[in-house]
């Protein structure tokens, strides 16, 4: 029986906002570490309030933001082509540009096909809504980025998930048979908040095993790992038994959107399916141009990366000689362990008005108790700004009681 509700007994739908005071009480603390705004950036250092402090929240890993042929393949590309497309790709929105980045993503991963998205969170969104059907299963790490997530969700396939890199919780989800036509694994090949690696020769040694596609989310490992910078796959020797590699823009590449790369059949599916792509307008012009530019250099100069892990490896051992955990990181991500929400925003405030601008993930966002200070490092740090960092992080720590 459908019991009709009244008017007043429904509830305003806009309830649960008067009621969401978590943020504010932070704000009226004045420990807030979210929407800072940056006034002037400089890569390695930004200023903000005024006062210029050592970047070490960006994801501009190889320092590419304030390049000066970055800057100007942007601008010429607004003089030759306007500010924007005002259009899907689909439909008015597609530029020689865009066809031109595609092929060359595809060289660099060595794939058959590319295929570039507004942003990063949309290709996720579209190429997993898309390829996952309803008699399909997608089958992701615990810990995999929210894109994923939701992409997953947008599917009409069913979701499952294994712990945290473990391979026996895998191979063990996929020993279940429910009866799938088809199978997906997607993984981040570098996780985001505590800058540990996949083990993907593991885990495509079972997806083949069990007769199970893979794809991995590159986006905080292109232009990173590898020996060409190409992402997770080259880095393990493992690019032709993994099936799609998804990367962005708005990390290495010093831009913003996104793109999958690969067999052309794959691609050429997801074009015609993808609803984010179909209905969203295309990357801007500067947007691509600046994302060209960076594939420029990343081939270009190598000694760019490597400069990039010198600088991680003096910050992450800095820290651990300081006392301070680093959980698993293995890449230019480097997170320090707190604990409490409270206690993070108050390491946070301190480091901030010393000097230093991290960034701060705390429950729920994480798991409660393990809330932690993300830092990355770049290739243009200098070595005497990572000195000076842990010399801050050294007084504040002390100060709070954390080391």
């Amino acid at each position: 029986m459908t019991v009709s509700r009244t008017k007043e007994t429904m509830t305003d739908i806009f309830d649960k906002c008067a009621a969401y005071t978590a943020a504010r009480e932070v704000i009226e603390s004045g420990l807030y570490p979210y929407f800072q705004p940056l006034q002037e950036n400089y890569g390695p250092e930004a200023v903000v309030k005024g006062r210029r402090l050592i970047m070490m929240a960006s994801n501009n890993y190889l320092g590419l933001t304030v390049h000066p042929k970055v800057a100007e393949a942007s601008i010429q590309a607004v003089k030759t082509y306007g500010a924007g497309c005002t259009g899907s790709r689909f439909l008015n929105g597609t530029l020689e540009l865009h066809e031109e980045l595609e092929e060359r993503l595809a060289r660099f991963t060595r794939r058959e096909a590319a295929l570039v998205f507004s942003t990063g969170f949309q290709t996720n969104l579209g190429a997993i809504s898309a390829v996952v059907g309803r008699r399909d299963a997608v089958i992701i790490d615990r810990s995999d980025h929210a894109s994923i997530v939701d992409g997953c969700r947008l599917s009409f396939g069913t979701t499952l998930k294994f712990k945290h890199n473990d391979m026996e919780d895998l191979e063990a989800v996929l020993n279940t048979d429910n009866g799938f036509e088809g199978r997906l694994i997607v993984v981040d090949g570098v996780f985001s908040m505590e800058g540990d690696i996949c083990p993907l020769p593991e885990i495509v040694k079972l997806a083949k095993r069990y007769n199970t596609r893979v794809m991995v989310d590159d986006a905080h490992s292109i232009g990173v790992l590898g020996e060409r910078g190409s992402g997770t796959p080259e880095h393990f020797g493992v690019e032709e038994e993994v099936d799609m590699v998804m990367g962005t823009f708005s990390k290495s590449f010093a831009s913003l959107g996104g793109f999958i790369a690969a067999d052309e059949q794959v691609v050429h599916y997801i074009k015609h399916n993808a609803r984010a792509l179909i209905f969203s307008a295309s990357m801007p012009p500067p947007a691509v141009a600046a994302v060209l530019a960076c594939l420029d250099i990343i081939e270009s100069e190598p000694e760019r990366r490597a400069r990039l892990w010198r600088n991680a490896e003096h910050f992450r051992e800095g820290l651990h000689s300081l006392g301070f955990d680093t959980c698993r990181s293995q890449t230019p991500i480097i997170p320090v362990l707190v604990g409490e929400n409270e206690m993070t925003f108050r390491f946070w405030k301190a480091l901030f008005d010393n000097g230093i601008f991290v960034n701060c993930a705390v429950s729920p966002a994480v798991p409660p108790g393990h809330s932690l200070l993300r830092t990355s490092v770049m290739a243009t740090h200098e070595s005497s700004q990572i000195d000076q960092a842990l010399e801050i992080f050294e007084k504040v720590g002390k100060g709070l009681g954390l080391i």
